[in-house]
């Protein structure tokens, strides 16, 4: 895990630090870089980086069961989104969580994306947060990924809205 961290560090030193501000979405906050473009489709939330090398996707959505056990909702995404292969169990926003990496090349080799998705569930609500870049400049867009997710909080309960 030291190495981890020790690299992160190393790799964040060469490139100027994104600046990241803080969004809100439904029962979600996090942090995205403040110079990506926002824009809205279909309840997802796409944010764009200006060279246009990435993007990230975010949905937020509610348990249908109350008082789900995290764990358990956790499970069931993953099991909805087709495998619970090749992901990795982890805690954000002090909930369960998971993250995977997938890589795709065009047919004819010209293009490579990868592609970071992290998902999580608290019991009330789910989300999912897909980092889309260009294979090409993934050290620098992997370590913003690991930032923004990083970021990842619960809003409190709704009861104190209003005053």
């Amino acid at each position: 895990m030291m190495l981890g961290s020790l690299l992160v560090m190393v790799l964040a030193a060469g490139e100027p630090a994104a600046e990241l501000t803080k969004y809100e979405v439904k029962t979600l906050a996090l942090k995205v870089p403040s110079e990506w473009q926002q824009s809205e489709a279909d309840g997802t939330q796409r944010f764009d980086d200006p060279t246009g090398d990435a993007y990230l996707l975010l949905d937020v959505g509610s348990v249908q069961t109350a008082g789900m056990n995290p764990r358990k909702c956790l499970e069931k995404i993953l099991t909805a989104m087709g495998s619970e292969q090749g992901w990795k169990q982890l805690k954000l926003g002090k909930a369960p969580a998971a993250r995977r990496v997938d890589s795709d090349t065009t047919p004819d080799g010209a293009e490579s994306v990868q592609t970071v998705t992290y998902v999580g569930c608290d019991g009330k609500t789910t989300w999912s947060l897909v980092f889309h870049m260009d294979a090409k400049k993934k050290d620098r867009f992997e370590t913003l990924a690991e930032k923004v997710a990083g970021s990842v909080a619960y809003a409190k309960s709704s009861a104190r809205k209003g005053k």
